[in-house]
C-alpha cells in the first residue's frame, strides 16, 4: 500500500480522514497514530516492534536528561544559587545522550550494515589467508528505519541542547515518528516542526483539503507519466551495461537522474499533500534542484531536510568541537586564516558525506557517491577566492545570465555524474560505464533504432518529454516567483479549475499503469 497505489489513495486515506473526522478533538492523535502503525504493519509486519521501541525509547531517554536536569535546578534553587546552563556543558545528560544515540545506531548499523561488513571482512580474510571468516545472516529491515533513526536522534539532541521540552505522554513522540506519511521516505522533520501540529488533532478544513488534494494530483503527475516510464529505459541499460557505451551510457545518467528527481519529489509532493489533508504542514524537501548554480546549492535544493539534518547534527557539533578549534588556532598560527578556514571545513564536511553515503544504504558506490560530492564541495569552497578575483579582473559580473548559464550548465555535469555511480549495480561497475561513456561517443547512436530498442515506445517519449516541459514550466514559475506567494491561487477560477481537472485527466489518461507496466517501487523506501 505504497503512497502511490490505488490502497493508499482511494481507501486508507480517505476512510482515515473520515474516522479522523469524526473522532473526538482529544482523539484525532490517536487515529493518526494507529492509521501510522497499520501502514507500518502492511509491508513490516512485526519489524512495527522496532518502531514502537524506538518511540518507547527515544521518549525516555528525553524524560531522563529532563529529569536530571530539574534536580539539579532544584538543588540549585535550594542552595540559593543561580543555574545558568550552557548548550552541552551537563556531563550527566551529555552521557546519557550518547547513550541513546549509540543505542539507536546500533540497532540501524547492525540491521543495515551488517552483511555488509561481513561480506567485506570474508574478502579479506580470503585474500589474507588467516583470518577467520564470519557467516552472513538473514536479517530483516523496518521500513523507514533510516528515516525514523534520524527524526529521533534529532529530538533527543534538541532536547539536550534545551531547543524543546518534553511532553510527560510518549503518545507524542510515537505519533512523531510515526506519523504516516512520513514512514518510508520522510521528509525528516524536526520535533518541533511538527509534533505540536499532530498532537493538537485539528479539524479538517476544506481549503486544506482541497490544497492537499492538488499536491498528492501533482507527484502522481511526476511519478506515473515520467518517473515510471523512464524506469524501464534506466532498467535496460543499467541491467547490462556491458552492451552500452559512448552516448548511451550518458543517456542512461541524464535519464536516472530526471527519473530520481520524478521520483522522490513526486513522492515528497503526496507525502506532503496529504499531512495537508489533515492541516499537517510538513517541511519541504525540494526547491528547484536544477536551478542550482554550484553543487554545494544543488544540496540546499535537494533532500532539503536531511542535508538540514546533517548540517545540525553532524556538521555544527564537529566544527565547533574542542579539537576543531585547537587545529583551528594552530593553523592560523602556522599556516594563516586560508589554510586554517579550509582545513576546518574539510575536516567538518568529512563526517558528513561519509555518513550522507552509508545512510543511503551499504553498498561501495554509495560510499563514493559521498565522497565524490566531498571532494566537489571542498573543491568549490577552495577556489571560491581564486574564482571572484578572476572574475573582477575580467569584469564578469556574477549575476550575467550567460555566465549563470555556464554555472548551471557544470553543476548538471556534476549531478549526472554523481547519479551514474549511485544507480550502478557496484562501485566497478560504475567506474567501467563512466569510462566506457568516453569510448566512442556519438550523438548519432541516438537514433530511432536505439530508443525504440530500451523498452519504450514513441507515445511514452512523447508522454516524457511533455511531462518533464510541464514540470519545467512550473519550476521556472516557482522560481521566479512569477505568481507571487499564493502561487495557483492567484489566478481566476475557471482557469483554475481548468488546471486542476487537466492535472488529473493527465493523471488518469497517460500514467504508466494498467496492461504493459508493472507497478515501480518507491526508489527511497528501500534507503
Amino acid at each position: 500500500m505504497a503512497y502511490h497505489t490505488l490502497g493508499y489513495l482511494i481507501i486508507f486515506l480517505p476512510v482515515t480522514a473520515c474516522i479522523y473526522q469524526l473522532a473526538r478533538r482529544g482523539q484525532r492523535r490517536y487515529v493518526l497514530l494507529i492509521a501510522g502503525y497499520y501502514l507500518f504493519w502492511t509491508f513490516s509486519k512485526m519489524l512495527l516492534l522496532f518502531l514502537i521501541g524506538t518511540s518507547l525509547f527515544t521518549h525516555y531517554i528525553c524524560l531522563w536528561m529532563t529529569r536530571i536536569r530539574e534536580q539539579k535546578l532544584y538543588f540549585a534553587m535550594g542552595k540559593g544559587e543561580k543555574l545558568h546552563r550552557k548548550t552541552g556543558n551537563n556531563k550527566e545528560e551529555k552521557k546519557i545522550l550518547i547513550f541513546g544515540i549509540l543505542v539507536l545506531l546500533g540497532v540501524l548499523g547492525y540491521l543495515k550494515y551488517h552483511n555488509f561488513f561481513v561480506s567485506n571482512w570474508n574478502i579479506l580474510a580470503d585474500r589474507i589467508g588467516f583470518i577467520s571468516p564470519l557467516q552472513e545472516k538473514e536479517l530483516l529491515i523496518p521500513i523507514g528505519i533510516s528515516f525514523y533513526t534520524l527524526q529521533a536522534i534529532g529530538y533527543m539532541t534538541d532536547v539536550y541542547w534545551n531547543k524543546t521540552e518534553v511532553y510527560p505522554h510518549p503518545g507524542k513522540t510515537a505519533l512523531f515518528l510515526g506519523f504516516f506519511p512520513q514512514i518510508m521516505e520522510g521528509p525528516i522533520s524536526s520535533y518541533a516542526q511538527t509534533a505540536d501540529q499532530l498532537w493538537k488533532g485539528e479539524p479538517i478544513r476544506l481549503e486544506n483539503l482541497c490544497t492537499g488534494s492538488v499536491r498528492i494530483l501533482w507527484g502522481l503527475f511526476k511519478k506515473l507519466i515520467i518517473a515510471d516510464r523512464l524506469y524501464v529505459l534506466v532498467g535496460t541499460i543499467y541491467d547490462k551495461p556491458e552492451d552500452y557505451k559512448g552516448a548511451a551510457i550518458a543517456v542512461a545518467a541524464v535519464a536516472y537522474t530526471i527519473q530520481l528527481y520524478m521520483e522522490f519529489s513526486g513522492c515528497m509532493d503526496i507525502v506532503v499533500g496529504s499531512g495537508r489533508v489533515f492541516g499537517i504542514q510538513l517541511p519541504e524537501n525540494f526547491r528547484q534542484p536544477f536551478f542550482a548554480e554550484s553543487a554545494s546549492d544543488f544540496w540546499r535544493r535537494w533532500h532539503m531536510t536531511l542535508g538540514v539534518w546533517f548540517r545540525t547534527y553532524v556538521f555544527y557539533p564537529v566544527s565547533v568541537s574542542r579539537i576543531m578549534k585547537k587545529w583551528t588556532k594552530f593553523a592560523r598560527h602556522r599556516f594563516g586564516k586560508n589554510i586554517a578556514r579550509m582545513g576546518t571545513m574539510a575536516m567538518s564536511l568529512f563526517p558528513v558525506w561519509l555518513c550522507n553515503g552509508l545512510w543511503h544504504g551499504p553498498k561501495w558506490n554509495y560510499i563514493f557517491y559521498g565522497m565524490y560530492y566531498f571532494a566537489i564541495l571542498s573543491l568549490e569552497a577552495a577556489i571560491e577566492p581564486v574564482r571572484d578575483l578572476f572574475l573582477n579582473k575580467c569584469m564578469i559580473r556574477k549575476e550575467a545570465k550567460w555566465y549563470r548559464a555556464v554555472r548551471i550548465a557544470k553543476t548538471w555535469i556534476i549531478v549526472f555524474t554523481g547519479e551514474l555511480f549511485f544507480r550502478a549495480e557496484s562501485l566497478g561497475s560504475g567506474i567501467k560505464m563512466f569510462r566506457s561513456m568516453f569510448s566512442g561517443f556519438s550523438i548519432r547512436q541516438l537514433n530511432r533504432e536505439f530508443l525504440l530498442g530500451l523498452g519504450l515506445d514513441k507515445a511514452d517519449y512523447i508522454a516524457i518529454m511533455a511531462g518533464c516541459a510541464i514540470v519545467l514550466a512550473v519550476d521556472i514559475i516557482n522560481e521566479k516567483k512569477l505568481l507571487g506567494e499564493s502561487g495557483i491561487k492567484k489566478l481566476c477560477l475557471p482557469v483554475r479549475w481548468g488546471l486542476y481537472y487537466s492535472l488529473l485527466f493527465s493523471v488518469i489518461l497517460f500514467g504508466a499503469y494498467g496492461i504493459g507496466y508493472n507497478t515501480v517501487d518507491l526508489i527511497y523506501a528501500g534507503f
